[in-house]
């Protein structure tokens, strides 16, 4: 990251930017950086100016506590701010929820597409949900990153052999260092179900993607946010999962975003 502003309550947030014409903001999900995402700016950056950023307390941003969600959404205020003052958003995973709550606070933004925001869809996802808050919170404020980042990994579905190998891993530290995050991620997801009143209040348009390939409530998930907002869309694309490819998924939101 080669840029630095500041936000409403001084918090400094790294970001880069590529390309040129109308401005889109790529927003990471949990356990990831602006660098996660920047893979999809390379094929965007043909047609648009593409920004990627570390979000708070993640890569090279900074944080300030205590955390708050709308500290986050006055993070994209400020860098769309400093931007020009507007700009499309996309969101990835629970970055997707981010990108959906600027959106509905009124943000200057043109469209916003978000790919798999896991709103859990059914009564035993949203105890698990629940259950995973409450565990987080007191494995972070016992200072037990290790274990939080464990409790995440379950949380997505991998197995105790894979996570276990994670653990070995030379990435582990890496992802400890990122554990308190996993915290805004959770906030940001709110009870986890979806916020339809929320999604509502959104007045521009809304592409809510989902691969084939991924679990059936996933792109139930995504079909009810597009479903949600008053000018939604949802697509699925072909052979994807929830690691979406770059070069699958660039075309349909350069196609989005040029609308």
């Amino acid at each position: 990251m080669d840029k630095n502003i500041s936000s409403r309550d001084g918090t400094s947030l790294a970001y880069e930017s590529a390309g040129r014409g109308p401005t889109i903001v790529l927003v990471s999900g949990a356990m990831s950086t602006g660098g996660t995402v920047a893979p999809l700016a390379a094929p965007l950056s043909e047609r648009f100016r593409v920004v990627v950023y570390d979000r708070r307390g993640r890569g090279a941003s900074g944080d300030t506590p205590p955390y708050a969600v709308e500290r986050e959404v006055e993070d994209l205020a400020a860098l769309i701010e400093s931007l020009g003052g507007e700009a499309a958003l996309y969101g990835v995973s629970s970055g997707g929820a981010l990108a959906l709550r600027a959106a509905a606070s009124g943000l200057p933004v043109r469209h916003v597409a978000v790919y798999e925001t896991p709103y859990a869809m059914s009564a035993d996802d949203l105890a698990e949900r629940a259950r995973y808050t409450e565990q987080l919170t007191v494995a972070l404020a016992e200072g037990r990153r290790g274990d939080a980042v464990e409790l995440f990994l379950r949380l997505t579905g991998l197995g105790e052999a894979v996570i276990e190998g994670a653990r070995q891993s030379p990435m582990w530290a890496g992802m400890e260092s990122m554990a308190p995050s996993l915290a805004y991620d959770d906030a940001v997801m709110g009870d986890g179900s979806v916020p339809r009143e929320l999604l509502s209040a959104i007045p521009v348009p809304v592409l809510s993607i989902a691969g084939d390939a991924s679990p059936a409530w996933m792109r139930e998930a995504a079909r009810a946010i597009a479903e949600s907002v008053p000018r939604g869309a949802y697509r699925t694309l072909e052979g994807q999962t929830h690691m979406v490819e770059p070069d699958v998924l660039a075309p349909v939101l350069a196609d989005f975003f040029a609308r």
